[in-house]
């Protein structure tokens, strides 16, 4: 299984520069990819392969006066911008033709310079490397220093240095893991869990607003950190409307607003995995979505219709609570692990049913958080007796460790490899994936 470690960056003002080059290059000759592409289809012709382009667009180009300056980076630079470019029509026409799940993709479009974020990947072949001092040496680049917490366990394929919109750089390293190891890491069990998401809950005693509730009666709050930031985002974005387009002082007001998003974007992203605050010996926090994985041999949610959510009123708190990394961490832990992750039907009357008797009883207005069911008088927690049926629905069992605790379970979903999360400010760069 490939995961990616993200590590914080710092180049020096020469460096950012020859990054800056670098940046420029790539997005030049992938946009020229898309260009010979686009021509190729309105003259009706068949599409120029890779090493057509590769010719053409990198080997003559570079002979030429108007393209000379791609030589001042590195090759492999300017190969993976083709690759992207060929990678992006793949998903494309994959598409088109309903082989490839979600979303439907559009046809690639021109990179701008002007966009949140910049990157280039450098692999094997370029013959980077990190120095004995801890600083990454990138092929006419530099050594460039780099926060580093932890060891990479295993050799990286390759490199993605990455510039977001805030003006931050990251290194992104893909590392295989061996399905072994991990299996073992995992200590026995016979636990499982159920998970009741939701935001129409009451505050509990710390003061927050549980976004999501355990069948054991465990209850995480979330800080509601986009609500809490509002008043500084809105100052930002309004200093940035009275800027004059295309001034010096705009572009500073435009780096400031990034920061304040992308302050609320690490947070939630830090509190996600971290939301119980348990710590393991020394310190360090575990993981939520670790420690459900764990100290459970299965775990079952809710399949909530989050896009449809997403279009209501609610959308702003739907966002804010960050149900679907949560979710997806927890699949891809399951599967990596050993573990049984499980959806139910998010059309399942969970808070209609008695956990105790499974008396179904009349549906309920969201402001009603007790209620006593008619049939066996159990007196219930909304939310907890939810989470409870959820682990019912999903028809959990008690197994030996290692077995599979439901027949015909789909495997959980591989996640897909990508720089897909930024760690905070000036902390210390955190791993997509297990603490």
């Amino acid at each position: 299984m490939q995961l990616r470690y993200v590590f914080r960056m710092y180049p020096e003002p020469g460096q950012r520069g020859a990054l800056a080059r670098a940046f420029g290059c790539a997005r030049t000759v992938f946009n020229d990819a898309v260009r010979a592409r686009r021509d190729a289809r309105a003259a009706g012709e068949r599409y120029p392969t890779s090493a057509v382009l590769s010719k053409t667009l990198i080997t003559e180009a570079k002979a030429r006066a108007e393209r000379a300056w791609l030589a001042e980076v590195s090759q492999v630079v300017l190969q993976q911008a083709l690759r992207d470019a060929d990678a992006a029509y793949a998903n494309f026409f994959a598409s088109l033709k309903g082989e490839r799940a979600g979303a439907r993709v559009g046809e690639p479009r021109f990179r701008s310079r002007r966009d949140a974020r910049q990157a280039v990947r450098f692999t094997a072949n370029a013959r980077w490397k990190i120095t004995g001092g801890g600083r990454l040496l990138l092929p006419k680049i530099g050594e460039v220093a780099v926060k580093w917490s932890r060891v990479l366990p295993s050799t990286p394929s390759s490199v993605t240095v990455v510039k977001d919109a805030a003006g931050r750089y990251f290194a992104s390293f893909v590392i295989e893991t061996d399905p072994d190891a991990d299996t073992t890491r995992m200590p026995g069990t016979d636990r499982t869990i159920g998970i009741d998401l939701g935001l129409t809950l009451p505050q509990t005693p710390s003061g927050g607003t549980p976004i999501a509730v355990l069948s054991d009666g465990t209850k995480i709050d979330s800080p509601r950190f986009l609500r809490r930031a509002e008043k500084k985002l809105k100052e930002t974005q309004q200093d940035l409307a009275r800027k004059q387009k295309g001034s010096k002082n705009r572009e500073k007001a435009r780096v400031k607003v990034a920061r304040a998003h992308a302050k609320v974007a690490d947070a939630r992203r830090e509190f996600l995995p971290q939301a119980l605050g348990f710590a393991r010996a020394g310190g360090t926090p575990i993981q939520l979505s670790t420690k459900l994985i764990r100290e459970n041999q299965a775990v079952a949610v809710e399949d909530l219709a989050v896009r449809g959510l997403a279009r209501t009123r609610m959308a702003k708190s739907v966002h804010d609570a960050g149900w679907s990394r949560f979710t997806a961490l927890l699949a891809y832990k399951a599967e990596r692990y050993g573990r049984t992750f499980i959806k139910i039907d998010r059309f399942e009357p969970t808070s209609q049913v008695c956990s105790t008797c499974g008396h179904r009883d009349v549906p309920k207005p969201l402001h009603v958080r007790e209620w006593t069911c008619t049939a066996c008088g159990t007196v219930h927690d909304r939310d907890v007796n939810a989470a409870k049926n959820v682990k019912q629905a999903a028809g959990l069992a008690v197994t030996a460790c290692g077995a599979r605790v439901r027949p015909g379970l789909v495997p959980a979903q591989r996640e897909e490899t990508g720089s897909h999360g930024i760690p905070t400010g000036n902390c210390a760069a955190r791993q997509h994936s297990i603490q």
